[in-house]
């Protein structure tokens, strides 16, 4: 199956380098590409590519608000940001807005390709350049992590750790043998009681709570 790809960023010659790099793939398709916000956003929800990428600073505005547009006006769409700025801000807000990844610039080729094919999957990627602080900063939540789930129900622990795998709502069901419908709502009460409000911040809290425990345990065990 081919993945079909929209490129914003307002530098011809960086989506021209982007093109020719997802050009090598067989299976990626680059089908749209534009320099600013207003044609971009326009020009993605109109052609619905299965993946979009995005970058951060453009002339009219910036990335961020095209994810948060995307959201809601075509959720299908998976987006994965791209910035010269490797700054915790950029990072939380592209995953605020809805972003399937964030990735610096300066990545490899392989590497992008990587990236669009997970991203397209389901998987949430995070430039590895970025996630030592952006966990650093999570942990300094730790306390505010513990008050959001302090009675977690079993449904709740298992769609957080559905939702880590980046699985969508209709795979959900299939494992747990409910409408994709039931399914999002519970999801979106989920995130709700978390005040959270991406699948992508659940997924990063899934996976501290699930490194958390088994810390915990090893402790116990240990002791």
């Amino acid at each position: 199956m081919t993945i079909t790809v929209f490129l914003l960023d307002d530098h011809e010659i960086v989506r021209r380098g982007l093109r020719d790099i997802l050009a090598t793939e067989d299976d990626i398709d680059v089908i749209g590409e534009a320099g600013t916000v207003d044609e971009g956003a326009r020009g993605i929800v109109g052609m619905r590519p299965d993946v979009a990428l995005v970058d951060v600073v453009l002339p009219d505005g910036n990335g961020v608000k095209v994810c948060e547009a995307l959201r809601t006006y075509a959720p299908d769409v998976r987006t994965l940001v791209l910035t010269s700025f490797s700054d915790d801000d950029t990072l939380f807000a592209a995953i605020d807005a809805g972003a399937a990844g964030v990735v610096l610039k300066r990545l490899g080729g392989d590497e992008l390709i990587d990236s669009v094919r997970c991203v397209h999957e389901g998987t949430s990627v995070i430039d590895p350049r970025l996630t030592g602080r952006m966990f650093n900063r999570l942990r300094a939540d730790e306390s505010s992590d513990e008050e959001r789930l302090a009675e977690p129900n079993d449904r709740e622990h298992q769609l957080l750790e559905l939702v880590a795998e980046g699985l969508t709502n209709r795979q959900i069901g299939a494992r747990l043998y409910l409408s994709e419908k039931t399914v999002k709502n519970y999801v979106s009460a989920m995130l709700q009681k978390l005040n959270m409000r991406t699948r992508n911040e659940a997924a990063v809290f899934a996976t501290r709570l699930a490194a958390r425990r088994q810390t915990e345990t090893t402790t116990q065990r240990s002791g």
